[in-house]
C-alpha cells in the first residue's frame, strides 16, 4: 500500500512540538494593519498552541509528522 501524503498547506502553516501539540501562527496580521490597535498587533506576533481537537485534525493532515 502506498504512503499517505501530507497536505502541502499544513507543512507551511503548522509546527508540532516535542510533546505532540500543534502550534500555529496568529490570524489578522497580514494587511489593513493601520486600523488595528498596537496591542492586537503585538499579541499576534508569535505562535500559539491549538486546542486539542484542532490538533487532532492537523495530525490527520500530516500522518507522519512534520519534519523541519
Amino acid at each position: 500500500m502506498s504512503k499517505m501524503k501530507t497536505k502541502s498547506s499544513v507543512k507551511k502553516r503548522f509546527r508540532i512540538t516535542a510533546t505532540g501539540k500543534v502550534k500555529a501562527g496568529a490570524c489578522f496580521k497580514r494587511h489593513q494593519l493601520s486600523c488595528k490597535s498596537s496591542k492586537m498587533k503585538r499579541k499576534n506576533r508569535g505562535m500559539s498552541v491549538l486546542d486539542h481537537q484542532d490538533g487532532l485534525t492537523v495530525h490527520g493532515w500530516a500522518p507522519y509528522g512534520l519534519s523541519r
